[in-house]
């Protein structure tokens, strides 16, 4: 079935709005990995409902962990509105696993699977069998597991558990994926030896989310030796032990501000986010610093982070190495500027939910405008561009770049908008209010 195209709105005057960011997908799923682990039951409290932690949580209770879903709920600690309750129970097999496109499900899950007793069987999406997924296998083989992946070194996969895993040294190759090693160290507090991890890739994109594992990991009650604690670089430790079931509040998942403040660039107007932290180890605290360099300006209020555009929006040369997932939007913006953009650093990204630099590039030029992949990202001249369909290959971000294009160019069309239920469940209804449009 063909899905419907969307007509992204366009802004008829510059936005001044407060917005509700949803809780960070990326905190959501390792809190449930670690609450999953615990020794005791823990909470999860404002957790991101989505396709991508519905998964998580969904291949979790097929290992035999028990999570409740409650609303309102003040029981066991700090906060209100929604709510899960996380019951670790002994692991199991036999078990089926769905990981459909979720870089986090397929990655943190099979060394949990590696920790139950008896075969966990793993699929998922087709575009899931293309993603690399050999560090996690490989590592997981050297720690003592036996999977069976048809030496695809790829979905679908099978883990035959054997109830624990001795765990120590292992080398990674994590230059297509931080989370190879994320997923190997939310685990490592289980294994008998704990873990070891050696990068031997030449550089790990994406560090921020390792550093916000790296934090979880130590409230969760592990103790773990990083480099930027002046450990040895490349270099991360997890010693064997218990986990502490915890009550953990989710922050707003930062990198979907995107959209919403790159709004407040295009249009000249203000966008405040309600609950920004003033720390946090979330990749995308970094929108900060990339939009006052395209023009914008913000400051910490009473509600969170406001950001102010003043519609005139400056090319930028940035490395975003580090933040890859904030690439599409950027580079929407990047499009409407007055002035060439260079965006580096981020090759990893053709081997996310697509192959971002590619469709980008394609999609942009469709409407237009002039843009180049280059070896490790894109070069972007900004041209006056036209209405027409963009597709978006089943991913959110794609589809929230298009939304920022449509702001000032009219009759853009976009494919599936639906896919931003991954991160954004009712991002359309979020995008008329933010324009009054509702």
């Amino acid at each position: 079935m063909t899905e419907a195209l969307w007509p992204a709105p366009v802004a008829t005057s510059a936005v001044d709005a407060t917005v509700t960011i949803p809780g960070s997908k990326s905190a959501t799923n390792r809190a449930l990995v670690l609450a999953a682990l615990a020794a005791r039951p823990g909470w999860v409290r404002r957790p991101l409902r989505s396709r991508d932690s519905q998964l998580m949580a969904d291949g979790l209770r097929a290992l035999g962990v028990s999570i409740e879903e409650t609303v309102n709920s003040d029981a066991g600690g700090t906060g209100g509105g929604e709510a899960w309750r996380v019951i670790p129970g002994p692991l199991h097999g036999p078990a089926q696993v769905d990981v459909g496109n979720a870089g986090t499900v397929m990655r943190f899950l099979p060394p949990v699977a590696a920790l139950a007793d008896g075969p966990v069987h793993f699929d998922g999406d087709p575009r899931s069998y293309e993603r690399p997924q050999h560090g996690v296998i490989n590592a997981l083989r050297t720690l003592g597991a036996r999977i069976d992946d048809g030496g695809r070194g790829g979905f679908p996969l099978t883990v035959h558990g054997t109830g624990s895993l001795d765990g120590g040294l292992v080398e990674v190759d994590a230059s297509t994926s931080s989370q190879f090693i994320s997923a190997l160290l939310l685990s490592g507090p289980r294994f008998n030896n704990g873990v070891e991890i050696r990068n031997v890739g030449e550089t790990v994109p994406s560090l921020p989310h390792i550093r916000m594992t790296v934090d979880m990991l130590r409230k969760a009650g592990a103790q773990v030796d990083a480099p930027e604690d002046g450990g040895e670089k490349d270099v991360w430790r997890v010693a064997p032990g218990a986990l502490i079931g915890r009550d953990l509040v989710v922050e707003p998942d930062l990198s979907n501000a995107a959209p919403f403040f790159a709004a407040a660039l295009v249009t000249g107007g203000r966008v405040t986010v309600r609950d920004w932290p003033k720390h946090t180890y979330q990749p995308g605290d970094q929108l900060r610093e990339i939009y006052t360099a395209m023009g914008g300006s913000c400051r910490f209020v009473e509600d969170g982070l406001e950001f102010t555009g003043t519609g005139r929006i400056q090319g930028i040369e940035a490395d975003l190495h580090d933040v890859g997932e904030l690439t599409p939007v950027i580079a929407a913006v990047a499009a409407l500027a007055d002035s060439e953009s260079h965006l580096y650093g981020i090759a990893h990204l053709r081997l996310h939910e697509t192959d971002r630099l590619a469709a980008l590039a394609k999609e942009i030029n469709d409407l237009g405008g002039d843009v180049t992949e280059t070896e490790d990202g894109l070069r972007i001249r900004p041209r006056k561009l036209h209405g027409g369909v963009f597709h978006t290959y089943e991913d959110h971000r794609l589809a929230t770049a298009a939304a920022v294009l449509g702001l000032a160019v009219e009759g853009v069309q976009v494919e599936n908008v639906a896919t931003t239920a991954k991160t954004l469940p009712d991002f359309p209804r979020m995008w008329a209010d933010l324009l009054g449009q509702v």
